[in-house]
């Protein structure tokens, strides 16, 4: 089974000792050869390596950079997308990297793990996404020149920035008994029958506005992105390879089930308006461009209990999706970063 480039996002390449055990395999007497070249290539790379950026205590280095920009070149190239150019693209991707490490240090720092049982039904979940057993998984990513332990590192350190995400903003969202009354309120103007809600199941594509990203770059990227799953791509392979929304872009862009109030109020009535598998045009929020699909819709009985929790809920999801953007430029500006491009 043929995997596209972009199933993960950011696939690693063949190690060197993954390439001096292929060479190995070919014969013994290749073996001294393949290890000379291997110690000079070696050689060779730590001489040109460098630091790009230092971030707090620790560094991004020339060639872990240069190997994200590989990955996303890949990708671009077999989806036959368009890429800023190259030093705008490098500020870009850096950047991105640079907020990653802050909260992968800040997991560090309160001690945070993702234990491998959490960790292999994550891993298990995405190969099912992909129509695949673990077995075929691990073999389409081998083909694609990497490991599924790399595969798996990834994956942790999505989900340990998560964990740090949830912490933060779990404290600075805060949701009262009368903003969930605001709410029932508005809904039952709506509505004769406030035991049922509608829910949605969704998924979606962001494209962010970032530095190196103006408003009119975003739009002709979600333009593009609409354009590609109008022509037939695979909405699961689009969201993995473009999404700016790391917690959903693993999954396909999947969103689960999704009631009223839970997204933000330009994403919600655009959602709300889409039929079952219609794909909508790009849609404008605080966190940039939306492609969104309505994949299913159903109405649910709730008690009045229920409903008020699950309120409470989802407005408490809005307003920490809101918060998170505005809390990652503010770790950002407190940190040590300095940037050597």
């Amino acid at each position: 089974m043929k995997m596209r480039k972009p199933l993960l996002g950011r696939m690693k390449q063949l190690s060197a000792s993954s390439l001096l055990a292929l060479c190995v395999g070919t014969g013994l007497a290749l073996a001294p050869l393949a290890l000379q070249a291997q110690n000079f290539q070696s050689t060779q790379r730590q001489a040109l390596d460098s630091v790009v950026a230092v971030v707090n205590d620790d560094v991004i280095m020339r060639s872990e950079l240069d190997d994200r920009m590989l990955q996303i070149e890949q990708q671009a190239q077999a989806q036959g997308g368009n890429l800023p150019p190259r030093s705008q693209l490098e500020r870009q991707v850096l950047e991105r990297m640079v907020v990653e490490e802050i909260q992968l240090q800040m997991a560090e720092d309160a001690n945070l793990s993702i234990d491998d049982t959490e960790l292999n039904g994550q891993v298990r979940s995405i190969a099912e996404s992909n129509g695949m057993t673990l077995d075929e998984f691990a073999d389409a990513v081998e083909a694609e020149g990497t490991t599924l332990a790399s595969v798996r590192e990834d994956v942790r350190r999505e989900m340990l920035m998560r964990q740090v995400q949830q912490r933060q903003i779990s404290n600075r969202v805060t949701v009262s008994d009368r903003d969930v009354e605001r709410f029932l309120n508005q809904q039952s103007g709506q509505s004769g029958d406030q035991n049922f809600i509608e829910e949605i199941r969704a998924r979606h594509v962001l494209i962010e506005l970032t530095p190196t990203r103006d408003e009119n770059q975003a739009r002709a990227l979600a333009e593009e992105v609409r354009e590609r799953l109008s022509q037939g791509e695979d909405f699961a392979s689009v969201a993995r390879e473009v999404s700016d929304d790391s917690g959903s872009a693993l999954n396909g862009g999947e969103l689960g089930w999704v009631r009223p109030g839970q997204t933000v109020p330009a994403f919600e009535e655009a959602m709300r308006e889409l039929s079952i598998n219609q794909v909508s045009q790009p849609v404008r929020s605080q966190f940039g461009y939306h492609i969104i699909e309505v994949q299913e819709r159903r109405r649910q009985n709730v008690t009045q209990e229920s409903q008020r929790e699950q309120v409470r809920q989802a407005i408490f999801q809005r307003r920490a999706n809101e918060e998170l953007e505005t809390w990652q430029q503010e770790i950002r500006s407190q940190a040590f970063v300095d940037i050597r491009l």
